[in-house]
């Protein structure tokens, strides 16, 4: 059985943003695990508080994502 965890921002996605992610992550596990695992397959997306993530020693929140996506759209 396998048990998929993701973790992202509080409010970082939509309800409907996050049921696609849930449904395009199932469809990919099962690309590999074969389609008798669907319904065994768990997809956990947990929401972590803004500001309780870092990387390097820096507490990051939503504003930093936020942020890095609008540098990249104007690459």
């Amino acid at each position: 059985m396998p048990l998929i965890e993701i973790k992202v921002f509080e409010g970082e996605f939509s309800p409907d943003q996050t049921r696609k992610i849930i449904e395009a992550v199932t469809d990919v596990m099962v690309s590999f695990s074969g389609e008798s695992l669907r319904s065994a397959t768990w997809i956990v997306v947990e929401e972590i508080k803004s500001g309780n993530w870092g990387i390097g020693g820096k507490a990051l929140g939503l504003q930093d994502v936020r942020a890095l996506q609008a540098s990249a759209a104007k690459n």
